[in-house]
């Protein structure tokens, strides 16, 4: 009877986006730089989103190069928001890095020797419209938020899976850095939930990954202070001014507080990419990629007018409207699942202090206490893994690198990673 069940809610589920699928996507042999066929399975394409599909979302599909029928299953979205997929895909995570001994005049590729490809299936995320090649054909579409990236990735990740059923045993994991933080934990919550509302497919969600994550808008900013002192890059006074003076506000700072305003202005003082843009942005390229022509103008790296900095406010374009992902986090806690939170211990931007507060305000009990861990003999970081009843938690933080963990650092990144997906707890079973 389960099973039948299951059949039915699978034709149902499939059945409910039928008529409003629009996918195209192409099998990648070659790109240019690179100087012979890719030896790995690349599929570039769309996915429409919305109503009428009026948002058109590019992605980059690689198969594990291990074993693609029961490797995990990572839906990877870079930081932001605004940021290509292609920082992953070729600087971070991805099977290709560009080789710059030749200059920018003679571009190539070469394979990344630390790819997660060795591992898992992923799939790179342009997302929202906007960003990298993706694009809207509305003037809505072009219209995005925080909650709204969150519900137009869960339509991709479904959509996407519907159209590779292959896949859908694998299991599942939703993954992101810098940015995504703030809303990893929504997508990956929302996919737990449609799973327990029994209304859809269900999903093999195992759980979620975040590298260098912003968590909360406030905190991690405000950690900033205790870890510029904990690195010896202010000095003792300073750090006592601060404490004493901005009453444990380090971000929006009263202006007639002098003392913590000057105290603060003292702490900031000691505070591949144009090769992307070269190379993206030729027309051998995204032929090559099969991007559809005319429709995003010229291809930028980042895209300022959604791209979120410190106390920036809304724009024309995106609304920054989830303020902290904490509250996520709590939720998945009880949940069957797993997460894996890394953090470069040279990473200013969203210090590792800041994540270590969050962390212990899960009040999750300890299942094994800070230790090191070693690559190639040496200290590549250090590791930290709560539990409670099915829900598990592992806090890494990587030795000398900033914050993008997988280009600082990425031999450690990748062995911690692939460690962690071969532990105990993980299983190829929904």
């Amino acid at each position: 009877m389960s099973r039948q069940r299951n059949t039915i809610l699978s034709f149902l589920f499939i059945l409910s986006f039928q008529f409003h699928l629009m996918h195209s996507k192409s099998i990648i042999k070659r790109l240019p730089g690179y100087p012979s066929n890719l030896p790995f399975k690349l599929e570039t394409g769309y996915v429409g989103i919305g109503k009428n599909e009026d948002v058109q979302l590019f992605y980059y599909f690689v198969e594990s190069t291990r074993n693609p029928e029961e490797d995990p299953l990572i839906f990877y979205i870079p930081g932001g928001p605004g940021a290509s997929a292609l920082i992953a895909f070729l600087y971070e995570i991805g099977p290709l890095m560009f080789d710059l001994d030749n200059g920018q005049d003679n571009i190539t590729l070469k394979l990344n020797p630390n790819s997660w490809l060795q591992m898992a299936n992923i799939i790179f995320m342009d997302i929202p419209a906007g960003t990298g090649y993706s694009y809207a054909d509305t003037q809505e579409g072009w219209i995005s938020s925080d909650s709204i990236l969150v519900n137009q990735a869960n339509d991709f990740i479904k959509k996407f899976l519907i159209d590779h059923p292959k896949f859908l045993k694998n299991p599942l994991y939703v993954a992101g850095i810098s940015y995504t933080g703030i809303v990893v934990p929504k997508i990956t919550l929302e996919i737990y939930e449609g799973n327990e509302g029994g209304d859809q497919q269900t999903l093999n969600i195992q759980g979620y990954i975040l590298i260098s994550p912003l968590t909360d808008k406030f905190n991690d900013f405000n950690s900033r202070l205790e870890y510029a002192y904990r690195m010896a890059l202010i000095s003792d006074d300073i750090h006592k001014s601060a404490i004493e003076n901005c009453n444990g506000n380090y971000v929006t700072v009263d202006t007639l507080n002098a003392l913590c305003a000057n105290s603060l202005h003292r702490y900031k003082q000691n505070n591949f990419i144009k090769v992307v843009e070269i190379w993206a942005n030729t027309e051998v390229a995204q032929q090559a990629l099969n991007v559809r022509q005319g429709k995003i103008g010229k291809w930028k790296l980042f895209n300022n007018t959604m791209h979120y900095n410190q106390g920036k406010n809304d724009t024309e374009c995106y609304a920054y409207d989830i303020f902290s992902s904490f509250a996520y986090h709590k939720k998945l806690s009880s949940k069957n699942c797993r997460a894996l939170i890394l953090s470069g211990d040279h990473d200013m931007t969203f210090p590792y202090v800041g994540v270590e507060q969050w962390i212990t305000s899960l009040n999750l009990g300890i299942e094994i206490p800070w230790k090191p861990f070693y690559v190639d003999g040496q200290v590549g970081g250090y590791q930290t893994k709560y539990a409670q009843n099915d829900y598990s938690l592992t806090f890494t933080t990587v030795k000398g690198a900033g914050h993008i963990v997988p280009n600082c650092k990425p031999k450690e990144t990748m062995l911690v990673t692939e460690l962690w997906f071969s532990s105990p707890t993980y299983s190829s079973d929904s």
